[in-house]
């Protein structure tokens, strides 16, 4: 009997101690910390590993390190030349300071998404529909510069953001298909008009330089003959040198003159 009323003594004690414990020691994995409050009041981060709290006096709250991957909802945005895409993103981050992520803000992560759409939708709409298209790192780095200045007083820091989809219009598709074709045409135009003028610079050089010898000119009619002779065609156009034509012409004049004289 005596034992037994030891047993029912120590039992008692014995689970009120194995309550204590569990109350009192708490385990933390490496990429974890905890925010401890002594009587409400913030005293501290432990961990990792292990930690030990007065039961009913300290309160911990754990909170985890590691990078958080967040999915911003498809938003329905205006750009400035008032096209209408939806866009969504995903966000990197992760909490770097405990306490304020436990302090500051009730919940950081609800925060984080409310404040990452609104944001998301303001800078996208100070950009046109092709800058969205062409400067999506600019766009990306604007977004991640604006979050992660304005939850620092959160004790997060983020890391990266993107822009996964702009989904545009099906009639707006098409209208930039033909803008793109059109700019491939000007840019045709345009290298055509180069060509054209580059290849007249470069026959005004030639010219200078087979004038400054007559020599020069009959080798390049010559060059040509050959060139004609090979391709066997029965046309042969021969070039007619300028300064023979200058001769002719000059003949009429002489003749007038000299022709009284023979008269006489």
């Amino acid at each position: 009997m005596e034992m037994i009323g030891s047993l029912v003594f120590y039992i008692p004690l014995f689970l009120i101690l194995l309550v204590f414990l569990t109350a009192a020691i708490k385990i933390l994995r490496e990429y974890e910390r905890g925010v401890v409050f002594t009587l409400g009041r913030f005293t501290g981060v432990k961990g990792p590993g292990l930690i030990i709290l007065i039961p009913y006096v300290q309160q911990m709250v754990r909170m985890d390190l590691r990078t958080v991957v967040l999915d911003v909802p498809t938003q329905d945005v205006i750009s400035r030349d008032n096209v209408s895409v939806k866009v969504n993103a995903v966000i990197y981050f992760r909490v770097v300071e405990p306490e304020r992520a436990t302090i500051q803000v009730e919940n950081f992560m609800q925060a984080i998404s409310q404040l990452a759409q609104t944001t998301l939708r303001s800078v996208l709409g100070k950009h046109e529909l092709d800058e969205m298209l062409a400067e999506r790192d600019k766009l990306n780095a604007d977004i991640q510069e604006i979050l992660d200045a304005q939850t620092d007083a959160w004790g997060v820091k983020v890391a990266n953001v993107e822009i996964k989809h702009v989904d545009i219009d099906e009639s707006m598709v098409r209208a930039i298909a033909r803008q793109a074709e059109a700019e491939r045409e000007r840019r045709a135009k345009i290298i055509n008009a180069e060509g054209e003028q580059q290849a007249a610079q470069k026959l005004l050089e030639a010219a200078e330089i087979l004038g400054q010898r007559p020599e020069a000119m009959q080798l390049r009619y010559l060059s040509t003959l050959n060139v004609i002779a090979s391709e066997r065609t029965s046309t042969i156009v021969f070039p007619f040198p300028m300064n023979l034509k200058d001769l002719f012409d000059g003949l009429p004049s002489s003749l007038g003159r000299n022709g009284p004289k023979a008269g006489s």
